[in-house]
């Protein structure tokens, strides 16, 4: 019983990190990646569809995207798509392709773009912790109708102590890693 609390602790942890690896990849850093365009829903015959299930994405120069949709009907509808998403890059239609080039970041936005990186890092300690808390308080509760002895139970806190330990280490790991590629010029 103990164990299996653990276990979905642990995997509620990884989909959390998972998540915010996911959320950290779709932030420009002044480096084109296709994970940028990850959250763009194009209106495509009158259902919102992801950008990356109409066209194949790639990337020839470090600064650049090339969108090649599929159906060239879809061009205009996935031009509108990029135009209203908060990327704030124009596309530039050549034939049945769209370039996107992305622009150097200021200073100033990379500074910002920090803050929004500890923000989201911040949100994703909580939601471990209160995972972390939800595990405890179902552990307390186990002591209490007697299911496990004190010392079961203690020990049982400490991993869940020690796991949550690991996991906040990973997002501070990977915040790290995001700030120094958004502050690299």
């Amino acid at each position: 019983m103990v164990k299996d609390i653990m276990v979905e602790a642990e995997s509620r942890m990884e989909k959390v990190i998972e998540g915010f690896r996911r959320e950290l990849a779709g932030l420009r850093a002044g480096r084109a990646t296709p994970a940028l365009l990850d959250k763009i829903r194009v209106e495509y015959h009158g259902v919102p569809t992801p950008i990356n299930q109409l066209a194949s994405i790639g990337v020839p120069e470090p600064r650049q995207l090339v969108v090649q949709p599929w159906d060239k009907g879809a061009i205009p509808s996935i031009e509108k798509a990029i135009l209203k998403s908060e990327l704030g890059i124009t596309p530039l239609t050549e034939g049945s392709l769209i370039r996107l080039t992305v622009p150097q970041l200021t200073h100033e936005r990379r500074q910002d773009l920090v803050k929004v990186v500890r923000k989201k890092a911040e949100e994703e300690k909580v939601a471990i912790r209160n995972i972390r808390r939800d595990a405890m308080v179902a552990l307390k509760d186990m002591q209490k109708a007697g299911k496990i002895s004190e010392d079961d139970g203690r020990r049982a806190t400490d991993d869940a102590q020690k796991l949550t330990d690991r996991f906040i280490k990973q997002v501070d790991t990977a915040t790290a890693a995001k700030e120094k590629e958004i502050m690299e010029v």
